[in-house]
């Protein structure tokens, strides 16, 4: 514990330079306004901000991208407690008694409420960061090819399970990115596939131009479609909530910390089922269940302290398994291979100390999204004003810039227009996007391990399924896949009719 704190420290002294702390203040805010503009995304923002941290060293560019994934959940619930627009998915329960607030004259407090849930459930995620991350990894340390195959499979069935009403859409999604990460040369002899003789394609699909794409230039595609009424913002009373406000619920913040922490760790969840997730357990064991949706703030703070915390409990599986714990932090997972970071079961052999430098970039994170939420409120307010007509161009130059600029190829920007039509396609017809990316994204992943399987046993499929880490693994996939066919839920649903007497 005390070596925790010493390498905790160490990191935290190693950010507070002049560069790194501008950093911070910069990339929370920019998180933030993304946050805040209706129909723009966490993972948008953080698929921007990778194209523009190229040039930068792995651990700054990394931390610009975590302030911005904090930064941009946090803000999504300004445009939902002034408006009742989520201004990202995750903010949607928020809406619900955050809005209701602001209609009683108390927007200024639900902000407060907001900033203290948003603060509390990084911190707990944060805490749970440090501490199960050195655990699972020693866990994963047992992992061979076979294991990591089914982990693979795993992140996309779940993703696909647990992100869209209907999940066979979300499985056809999973397995499209599947199949577009073997395009080019394979991992293992270079041989090139699925390239129909053109010479850019046989070196495979980059994967920041296609995220950029997918979440990108599909929102465009979206917020040009869709026509919004204007903002009205109302004044604001004080936004610094009362400690008592905040202490009264100390077992809702609990609560809603560790469920949003666990939601974190289940691939493919995601920020706007923990929300949920945290606002339904303290709905059950509220005393004031009546005043749920009419304007309460323990409802407000469930929520906001469910999110956040789910923000760190997604990089949990990225950093032991290699496993994104949801769509912003696939985005933030690749950007840290681009970088030459190498996450998964031997970073606490190779890098341990980078953990720790997780766990610090969040702290400065968190003390971001708490001093603009208590001082530049009214000011990031305005930033709701703002028509989507200027919003819209500025963001098509930078998807464009972006994508060019990593590799100063033309081919880049097609790609990056193929893909955002592709996930526009996607939304129009009910599709979620986050398992074609989680997909993209695994994709190396499962193939060579799949490969290496097949090469360790001589072809022979049995090891797949008789290891006993792989046999449970697989078992729960198949489970899964089961419980979500209509005819067992039907066979689970019945109910034997009563007796009469």
């Amino acid at each position: 514990m005390f070596q925790g704190l010493f390498s905790f420290g160490q990191s935290l002294a190693s950010f507070l330079t002049p560069t790194s702390i501008a950093l911070v203040l910069a990339s929370t805010l920019v998180g933030v306004i993304i946050g805040a503009l209706p129909g723009l995304t966490a993972t948008m923002g953080v698929a921007l901000m990778t194209t523009l941290t190229i040039k930068l060293p792995a651990s700054q560019a990394i931390l610009v991208l975590i302030c911005t994934y904090v930064g941009a959940i946090y803000g999504g619930s300004r445009s939902a407690i002034l408006l009742n627009i989520p201004g990202t998915p995750a903010s949607a329960a928020s809406c619900l008694d955050g809005y209701a607030l602001a209609r009683q004259g108390m927007a200024g407090k639900a902000m407060g409420i907001a900033t203290s849930g948003s603060v509390l459930g990084t911190l707990i995620g944060m805490f749970f960061l440090a501490l199960f991350t050195p655990m699972l990894g020693e866990v994963a340390l047992k992992f061979g090819a076979y294991e990591f195959f089914w982990l693979a499979v795993f992140g996309v069935i779940v993703s696909a399970t647990l992100t869209g009403g209907d999940p066979l859409k979300g499985w056809i999604a999973g397995f499209a990115g599947l199949f577009i990460a073997t395009i080019g040369q394979d991992g293992i002899h270079a041989y090139e596939r699925f390239h129909f003789g053109n010479r850019d394609l046989a070196g495979g699909i980059s994967l920041v131009p296609a995220l950029v794409g997918a979440f990108g230039f599909a929102e465009i595609l979206v917020a040009m479609q869709e026509k919004r009424p204007p903002v009205q913002v109302n004044a604001l009373d004080s936004v610094i909530p009362k400690i008592r406000d905040v202490l009264k619920y100390w077992r809702t913040i609990i609560r809603s910390g560790v469920i949003g922490t666990f939601m974190g760790i289940v691939p493919g969840v995601g920020e706007d089922v923990a929300a949920w997730s945290s606002y339904a357990a303290a709905k059950r064991a509220s005393k004031e269940k009546e005043q749920f949706g009419k304007g309460s703030v323990e409802g407000l703070m469930a929520a906001e302290t469910g999110d956040n915390a789910c923000v760190p409990g997604a990089i949990i599986p990225v950093l032991t398994l290699q496993i994104p714990g949801s769509a912003p932090a696939a985005v933030l997972m690749a950007a840290m291979l681009i970088h030459g970071v190498k996450p998964g079961p031997m970073i606490m052999i190779e890098s341990p100390q980078f953990v720790y430098d997780i766990v610090a970039m969040m702290m400065l994170a968190t003390i971001g999204i708490l001093i603009y939420g208590l001082t530049l409120t009214k000011f990031l307010v305005q930033v709701l004003r703002v028509p989507t007509t200027i919003i819209v161009p500025m963001l098509l130059v930078l998807c464009t810039i972006g994508s060019f600029a990593l590799a100063s190829r033309l081919f880049d920007i097609w790609v990056m227009v193929a893909f955002g039509l592709i996930g526009y396609a996607l939304r129009r017809f009910g599709f979620p996007v986050a398992p074609l990316v989680l997909g993209i994204v695994l994709g190396d992943l499962l193939e060579k391990n799949f490969r290496r399987g097949l090469v360790l046993s001589d072809g022979d499929l049995l090891p797949f399924f008789t290891r006993p880490i792989s046999a449970v693994l697989a078992g729960g996939i198949l489970l899964i896949v089961l419980f979500r066919l209509p005819l067992v839920r039907k066979l689970f649903a019945r109910r034997p009719a009563p007796v009469s007497p």
